[in-house]
């Protein structure tokens, strides 16, 4: 296939590879001189995409990594590196935000960039880090040394197919590869049709050894779908962020696009027609021009047509950073799910959404929300006399033995998993529940309700209507409506 029509949408136009290096430069520069005017041991590096060549048009994020020697005071290095990004920031008259991984980093919007300045450890290959960021330079170092002119352009095609088919990004919202991981596939496979051709057959717990370290059968990887070993640590799995979903999503994905260019029913441009689709945005055209209102009317009626109950349950979160947010989001929405099932009714689907900002909405899709007043409450099997004796002497004359077992016909607390939520989740009960310790205030609170998504949605202007955000109501409300489309209409994003 000829790629290079789709290749003029993605590489950076020369003006931005221009701009992107003079400031990468110019922020390199004043840490280097400020380290050296104040007699601090350390040294700025370009590290991730800008660095290696690899970076989408309008990606050009750039990240700076102030590496320190490896017996320097973590208290140290977390001060003089916070200060030295101040300092940067204010000289070229940025617009700085702190944020805080393993330990503090600045963001800084610098000439129109998003220019991240983190302070780290210069480990050498093989060395033990010290701080979570510490092999990132030696993974610059490694891409720098290993892939080919020509295979940018073959890197650029993966990260935006992957981008497109919703199976790129390592943080935890996403699941997906990481773009180092995109980079060591195609040093691996060569090109990007190839890694396709390749991953169309990849199984459960591939394993890729580069430098063929021997170290695959670590058994910290067993459960890892994807094995890529770290050519910079033997320790390391590439892959270790790589959920299950978004492995098998890429499989698929890449079998769908080969079917498409394999397809000789098709001539060349109709091939090349649906081939670019792959590197596109997904349009839905069901939901294409329409309001709001219009996309809620047709969700409402999607759910409908299922025959299920959907419970929405939306609470406030504490300001915290994403890649803290959504793992303590999972755990809840996962855990209050299992008591559900618990209790007798049955959960078909669930899912989260949040703008990370201000709010978060669980959805909770049940095959079975409604049960009889009575239930059947099983004791000790008939058999043991001492232990029926004991199950007598609380319960009184109201057992009765049903097979092996005795048993006793009581009274359900909870006759539907609407109620069940609303006695459970407060608290004097949410102990029951594995809650993410940064949101169990915010989800005992009087604003935490759950109400049946139809309720929810014709209500859906003031539910979005709130304060100060990056995004306007309108646009958050159509943000959560598309997810509930993804919701309704898993595997969109894999098929064109």
């Amino acid at each position: 296939m000829n790629y290079e029509s789709i290749l003029k949408q993605l590489r950076p136009t020369s003006e931005e590879i221009d701009a992107v290096n003079g400031t990468t430069e110019k922020v390199i520069n004043f840490i280097n001189e400020l380290c050296e005017k104040e007699g601090i041991d350390a040294k700025a590096n370009a590290v991730g995409s800008v660095a290696k060549n690899t970076w989408l048009r309008g990606k050009s994020d750039i990240d700076i990594f102030i590496s320190f020697p490896i017996d320097t005071d973590m208290d140290y290095l977390k001060e003089k590196g916070l200060d030295i990004a101040y300092k940067t920031n204010e000289a070229l008259d940025g617009n700085p935000s702190e944020h805080y991984a393993s330990h503090p980093y600045l963001t800084c919007d610098i000439d129109g960039f998003e220019v991240d300045i983190v302070p780290c450890y210069a480990i050498g290959e093989g060395q033990s880090i010290i701080s979570a960021v510490d092999r990132t330079i030696l993974h610059t170092k490694y891409i720098q040394r290993h892939l080919r002119k020509e295979q940018e352009d073959e890197v650029l095609l993966l990260k935006k197919f992957m981008d497109a088919v919703g199976t790129y990004g390592s943080e935890f919202k996403t699941g997906g590869f990481a773009g180092y991981l995109c980079e060591l596939l195609i040093l691996k496979y060569g090109t990007f049709e190839a890694t396709l051709r390749t991953a169309q057959n990849w199984k459960r717990h591939t394993v890729i050894d580069l430098e063929d370290f021997g170290t695959a059968g670590n058994p910290l990887f067993k459960n890892d779908p994807l094995v890529f070993i770290d050519p910079t640590d033997k320790n390391r799995n590439v892959g270790a962020a790589l959920r299950m979903e978004r492995y098998v999503d890429f499989i698929v994905a890449s079998r769908n696009f080969l079917g498409i260019a394999d397809d000789n029913d098709l001539n060349e441009e109709e091939k090349q027609e649906k081939i670019i689709e792959f590197f596109k945005p997904l349009e839905k055209e069901h939901l294409f021009g329409k309001s709001n209102e219009e996309i809620a009317n047709y969700i409402m009626e999607s759910f409908k047509d299922r025959e299920t109950q959907t419970l929405v349950i939306k609470f406030p979160i504490p300001e915290m950073s994403a890649d803290a947010l959504h793992p303590q989001l999972l755990k809840t929405v996962s855990s209050i799910c299992e008591k559900i099932e618990m209790e007798e009714f049955s959960v078909f689907k669930y899912d989260y959404w949040t703008d990370e900002e201000r709010f978060v909405i669980f959805t909770i899709e049940l095959n079975v929300f409604k049960q009889g007043k009575y239930y059947i409450h099983k004791g000790p099997k008939v058999w043991p006399k001492k232990a029926c004796g004991n199950f007598k002497k609380k319960w009184q004359d109201a057992l009765y033995p049903l097979d092996e077992f005795m048993v006793l016909t009581r009274e359900r607390e909870f006759k539907t998993a609407k109620e069940f939520l609303e006695k459970t989740l407060d608290d004097n009960h949410i102990h029951i529940f594995k809650i993410g310790k940064n949101i169990k205030e915010a989800i005992c609170s009087d604003e935490c309700v759950p109400i049946e998504i139809d309720e929810f949605l014709n209500d859906l202007n003031t539910e979005f209507d709130y304060g100060i955000s990056n995004k306007t109501g309108d646009e958050l409300a159509k943000d959560y409506l598309n997810s509930l489309d993804d919701f309704l209409n898993p595997g969109q994003y894999i098929k064109r």
